[in-house]
């Protein structure tokens, strides 16, 4: 028991310590992000689906507004905001300042151009 609970740490390790290498990727190459931020945003937005729905159609946890049809610009603001700490829309302040604490600026513009990108 104690040998699977150790390979499931193991792995959640490895999980996490790949994530934020890719994280680390997304801003440390410009390039990269500029050539293809909807792309990378399409990935960043896996983590978003399972509150706002596959395009961006449901209020988050039943609370926040529909994200569907919103310009990059919007979304830039209010994902900076929360993770600022000074947004707190239908009391989700929080929940999102946990969710978007650990993306870079670039991580953020790339989202925002795929969240306008939803249709």
């Amino acid at each position: 028991m104690k040998k699977i609970a150790l390979s499931l740490l193991l792995a959640c390790g490895v999980a996490m310590a790949a994530e934020a290498n890719a994280t680390e990727g997304n801003a440390t190459d410009a390039n990269a992000t500029a050539a293809a931020p909807v792309g990378n945003g399409k990935a960043l937005y896996a983590k978003c689906a399972g509150c706002h729905g596959q395009n961006g159609e449901k209020k988050g946890l039943g609370k926040s507004e529909i994200i569907k049809g919103w310009d990059a610009a919007k979304v830039e603001e209010a994902l900076k905001g929360y993770k600022a700490g000074t947004r707190n829309v239908h009391g989700m302040g929080g929940v999102m300042k946990g969710q978007v604490a650990a993306m870079s600026d670039e991580d953020i513009k790339a989202l925002a151009a795929y969240i306008a990108s939803l249709k």
